[in-house]
């Protein structure tokens, strides 16, 4: 008696690296020469990261520093969405970036429908801000998971549960 075996796909990140990466790129900023009289802050919530600085010469340079440490630290840079670049009090720029958490539904529908038409013998379904496929044959999750991988999504997917 074959069982179904499955796995979910989900898109998350781990918040305590990404506090750690800010605190390093905060570090960076008030020892770098460029950004040191820049009076640079950054602000990490649990949605938002949002970096104020003197000029979009600094906002640049800050958000480089910023992806590298991300970087570094093994996160993906698709969970930063980027908001426009606002003019804040007393000549200084604002830019609020967004922390993508969990598949939107569009996205969820999306990856859905490409699953079913590509593998028959899996099925698919959404739960909340995740994707649960199965498939009687653990060789057809495989190649599903290779398939995900190869694909360009918007969101950092990560693969998790697999029965």
């Amino acid at each position: 008696m074959a069982t179904a075996s499955s796995f979910d796909v989900v898109s998350d990140f781990d918040q305590q690296e990404l506090v750690n990466a800010v605190d390093q790129a905060r570090r960076e900023i008030t020892n770098r020469y460029d950004l040191k009289d820049s009076a640079t802050t950054l602000e990490l919530t649990a949605e938002t990261l949002t970096i104020n600085t003197d000029s979009e010469f600094s906002l640049d340079a800050v958000v480089t520093l910023l992806q590298t440490k991300v970087a570094k630290r093994n996160l993906s840079l698709k969970i930063f969405d980027f908001g426009k670049v606002e003019t804040a009090s007393g000549n200084r720029v604002r830019q609020v970036i967004t922390l993508q958490r969990g598949l939107s539904s569009e996205l969820a529908k999306d990856l859905s429908k490409q699953i079913r038409d590509q593998f028959k013998k899996v099925q698919v379904s959404i739960q909340g801000d995740a994707l649960r496929v199965s498939a009687k044959s653990k060789d057809d999750l495989q190649t599903v998971i290779q398939y995900l991988k190869q694909q360009d999504v918007p969101a950092p997917l990560q693969f998790t549960n697999y029965r």
